[in-house]
């Protein structure tokens, strides 16, 4: 309690202000107080002064007036009043402003100051509330760490433990940390470590992902092994454990040199096959796919179009026969695809490997397939084309199978369809003929069907020609053609119509030839361009010639210079040159010549029919001779010859 003579020191903002009193207890008070002395009240109004401090200057009201109303009122007034010390802050504040103020007053200065006092209450509780939230998210983690490396710590019967929460490793052990580093590439540490149990657990992804709240999972390895794999919820997550029995109380000394040589190799390994641009991967005996290099894992995301095509197990793409079944050579397999590509082909090849499970790779073939197609339109066209022609066409590959036929062929050689759409082989195609009796019947079918390696050789070679004569009367002209990769073409032609004219015209031409010899007139037949091409048995006798050299190889100038040669000089052998050659008139002409013997030919020329020329040369009688004779005169035997010579004759 302050005394009423003394200077009463207000604590605003952080600065103190002292406010002077009078002698008097009642001037001291506040203006307007109920217990405010009247006289006070009026000394204080009439001097208007307020002192600040001991012995302070006094002043107006309204010099402290910005401190503003109603609770700079409280400074300015000079309190006396006791600050409460315990108790209700506000409510002694109100009872203080209502000692001091006026009840207007003091509501509204109670009011100004509720927004402060709500604000520092509200930052001081949110701040406390970060706090404890902070503690407890701290004091949360780090029990949660504590029961996370608890929980990851193996017990005497494991080896390994690992704790998954959803596909993300939490916490292993030094075990199954290890084991999880040495696993294959994968999406994950979730799908790298379900192949590896999937290999070994059979039916493990299937079980697993029925794994709930308070269950259990106790799975043994497929025998040989002996491995054993425990798993239940722990804190939300899933625990693994693995236990190797065999393990148990061993010890294996390792050369450091040796491990680190095969760790080197299968590194090595595992990139050769993470790099290799076709699927490789391995199945069990009931067909699971339990590894899969990331090719393999590439085309079956791509198609099936989700993420979950990455979960083990892998779903099965190729549809393979086993090795004991599967047929000589890849199997073909398609798959289809969404992409531009369409349906894409694949050779496929199966390998037995170790434990009854099968190592399968899949090379890319849409390439090939193209290929075959494009191949397959062109022999469609080409047999189209063929169909029309009469000529027979056999097709044989560098196997010697039948690859490509015309209708033709089955008409000339009375083969089924049946038999030539099976792809026969060569010689089962050639036997086949012999049957039906549509080639010429060998004396000796041993030798000929060794034959057959001759007759291909010659038609690989393009040399093959032959021309058959069936004993039905048919003839055949059989020619064989290389083609491309070793392919071999036989082209089957019926030159029955043929052969059958060419013999009538030959036995025509022999007909015709034995009546000429017949005659006792020499006669010779000139063509058009001046070359003989018939001449009977007495030409030759008169000219000594021998008849089988004559026939198209002796010319006008060669037979002038024989006829010359054999008689004596006359004035008619220039015109016969210009009569027989090519361009010369055509007329009939007749002439006398002599002989070096003495005998007189009559000559005489005959235009045939075609631009051909008959000389004819006979015998002359005494009576037909003409009138002169057929030398020349004295001395005009050589002006009668030049033109011969001319001419290119002797």
């Amino acid at each position: 309690m302050l005394a009423a003579s003394d200077g009463v020191a207000a604590v605003v903002g952080g600065r103190s202000m002292a406010v002077a009193s009078s002698t008097s207890p009642a001037a001291a008070r506040l203006p307007g107080h109920p217990l405010a002395h009247p006289a006070a009240d009026a000394g204080a109004a009439a001097s208007g002064s307020i002192g600040v401090g001991p012995g302070a200057t006094a002043r107006s009201p309204a010099a402290v007036a910005p401190f503003g109303p109603p609770a700079v009122t409280v400074l300015q007034a000079g309190l006396q009043l006791p600050w409460p010390s315990s108790g209700d802050g506000t409510s002694r504040l109100g009872d203080l402003l209502s000692a001091s103020l006026p009840a207007e007053r003091a509501a509204e200065a109670l009011v100004s100051l509720l927004p402060v006092a709500a604000l520092l209450l509200a930052s001081s509780m949110a701040t406390a509330l970060v706090a404890l939230m902070v503690a407890h998210l701290v004091l949360r983690g780090r029990a949660r760490r504590a029961a996370l490396l608890a929980a990851s710590q193996p017990t005497a019967a494991e080896d390994a433990v690992l704790l998954f929460e959803g596909e993300a490793l939490v916490e292993a052990s030094d075990g199954g940390r290890a084991l999880v580093q040495a696993l294959p590439a994968g999406e994950g540490p979730w799908s790298r470590f379900s192949a590896w149990a999937e290999e070994r657990f059979p039916g493990f992804s299937d079980r697993i992902a029925r794994l709930t709240g308070g269950g259990a999972l106790d799975l043994t390895a497929a025998p040989p092994l002996r491995l054993r794999l425990t798993a239940r919820w722990c804190h939300g997550m899933i625990r693994v454990a693995l236990h190797d029995p065999e393990a148990e109380g061993r010890t294996i000394p390792v050369d450091r040199l040796s491990l680190a040589a095969a760790e080197a190799e299968l590194a090595h390994l595992r990139r050769m096959l993470d790099a290799a641009p076709l699927p490789v991967w391995r199945e069990s005996d009931d067909g699971t796919v339990v590894w899969a290099n990331p090719a393999y894992m590439r085309l079956a995301c791509e198609g099936d179009g989700r993420a979950e095509a990455l979960r083990w197990p892998l779903p099965r793409l190729f549809d393979l026969a086993p090795p004991a079944e599967a047929p000589l050579g890849p199997q073909r397999v398609g798959l289809d695809d969404e992409g531009p590509l369409g349906r894409r082909w694949f050779d496929c090849s199966t390998l037995l490997g170790a434990e009854g499970q099968t190592i399968c790779y899949a090379l890319p073939a849409d390439a090939a397939v193209r290929a075959e197609a494009a191949l397959k339109d062109v022999v469609q066209t080409l047999s189209r084309t063929f169909a029309h022609l009469p000529v027979g066409l056999a097709v044989f590959d560098s196997q010697r199978r039948l690859q490509i036929f015309n209708p033709a062929l089955g008409d000339l050689t009375t083969l089924p369809v049946e038999f030539l759409v099976s792809r026969p082989g060569f010689e089962a195609f050639f036997d086949a003929l012999r049957s039906r009796k549509m080639i010429p019947e060998p004396r000796d079918y041993r030798a000929w069907r060794k034959g057959l390696t001759e007759i291909e050789r010659a038609a690989a070679s393009g040399h093959y020609q032959e021309v058959w004569s069936l004993s039905g009367g048919q003839t055949y002209r059989v020619t064989g053609r290389p083609h491309p990769d070793g392919a071999v073409a036989f082209l089957i032609e019926d030159v029955s119509a043929e052969v059958s004219l060419t013999r009538r015209f030959r036995a025509e031409l022999e007909t015709g030839q034995a009546v000429i010899d017949t005659m006792p007139e020499a006669l010779a037949v000139f063509s058009p361009v001046g070359v003989l091409v018939m001449s009977n048995t007495a030409y030759a006798d008169l000219w000594g010639l021998a008849p089988d050299t004559l026939v198209g190889e002796i010319g006008v100038a060669e037979a002038l210079g024989v006829w010359k040669a054999a008689c004596h000089p006359g004035p008619h052998w220039a015109q016969l040159r210009t009569l027989i050659g090519a361009g010369g008139p055509r007329r009939p002409w007749e002439g006398a010549i002599q002989l070096r013997d003495g005998r007189h030919m009559l000559c005489r020329l005959v235009p045939l029919q075609g631009g051909s020329t008959l000389v004819a040369f006979r015998p002359a009688t005494e009576g037909a001779l003409p009138a002169r004779p057929a030398g020349p005169p004295p001395g005009t035997a050589e002006s009668v010859d030049a033109p011969l010579r001319a001419n290119g004759g002797p």
